[in-house]
């Protein structure tokens, strides 16, 4: 399995700095991002680049699509396996299966808003697609600790102590 997912993932990724170098860049090639990224650099092109735009394409419903359709598989199973547990068990396992559905909603939700904020411009909110691609790039790591970790007791109750703490402060300094 892992040795077909790397293969996959090499397949896929091989091509993309490969068709970007052929594009001849214009002499501004300043980038917006604190990163390099596939989509901004094929804009600073002064060529024709509709097979970045295709392939770019390809490679996000592709590989999206795919890992969709597996994870979403997974969890028909799982959920089949769970029903016929005991309901702490039960309990348990969907608790788990939440946490791993929200993990991955964080990574998913910024790369599909990065790749339509790059694909479809906006002279509204020129900065928007910078925003996204630091929300892409620093959301996930900054929220999965979270959800794998609220699900710790010690650290709900110190959550709930804090937060008692910040909501008692708040009315003591109404009532001054």
């Amino acid at each position: 399995m892992f040795a077909i997912i790397l293969v996959r993932g090499a397949l896929v990724m091989i091509p993309i700095p490969l068709i970007i170098k052929r594009l001849p860049l214009w002499k501004n090639n300043r980038l917006t991002h604190s990163y390099c990224l596939h989509q901004e650099v094929m804009n600073l092109a002064c060529a024709d680049i509709r097979v970045n735009i295709i392939y770019g394409l390809f490679v996000i419903l592709s590989v999206m699509g795919i890992d969709s359709l597996f994870i979403s598989f997974s969890y028909m199973l799982i959920l089949k396996t769970v029903l016929g547990l005991v309901e702490e068990a039960s309990m348990k396992a969907f608790s788990t299966c939440a946490s791993h559905i929200c993990a991955v909603l964080v990574y998913y939700i910024p790369l599909i808003g990065l790749s339509v904020v790059h694909r479809f411009k906006s002279n509204t909110m020129p900065n928007l697609h910078i925003l996204f691609g630091n929300v892409y790039l620093l959301l996930p790591p900054v929220i999965n600790p979270l959800i794998y970790g609220i699900k710790t007791k010690q650290i709900r109750h110190r959550l709930k102590k804090l937060y008692g703490k910040i909501i008692h402060r708040g009315k003591n300094s109404r009532n001054i």
